[in-house]
């Protein structure tokens, strides 16, 4: 899948605009620990989160993210979008909360690209 049916999937509005409309998404994530993010996704994935400060696209880049949608119509700060342009990593919001994104995503197809959590590894979860 593409940027733009990406975008046409998620009734979405791209943020940004200098970015390759024809970059494949591979699968997607959801998630809104950055820390999560850089343990488990994996290249070529959309991002979908409800954070909107500049971390997240500093962690996209990290983790060689192909896009990153912003959930429930988010508009992120004006840093935020300077740093997706320079990176030209496209930024995109979308009316849906993250549960509906990622239903919308599976069901056309997208894969999960979130590597499995070690099993042998504290998270401190009870």
């Amino acid at each position: 899948m593409n940027i733009i049916e990406l975008i046409d999937i998620v009734s979405g509005k791209s943020i940004t605009d200098s970015y390759d409309e024809q970059t494949n998404i591979l699968g997607g994530c959801g998630a809104d620990l950055m820390s999560d993010v850089l343990a488990s996704i994996e290249p070529g994935a959309v991002l979908l989160t409800g954070l909107c400060n500049p971390q997240v696209i500093r962690t996209a880049v990290m983790a060689d993210v192909a896009a990153v949608i912003l959930v429930r119509g988010k508009n992120p700060q004006i840093e935020t979008i300077k740093l997706a342009q320079a990176e030209k990593i496209p930024l995109i919001s979308s009316p849906y909360g993250m549960f509906e994104l990622c239903g919308r995503l599976h069901q056309a197809g997208l894969p999960s690209l979130e590597k499995p959590v070690n099993d042998q590894e504290d998270c401190g979860c009870p």
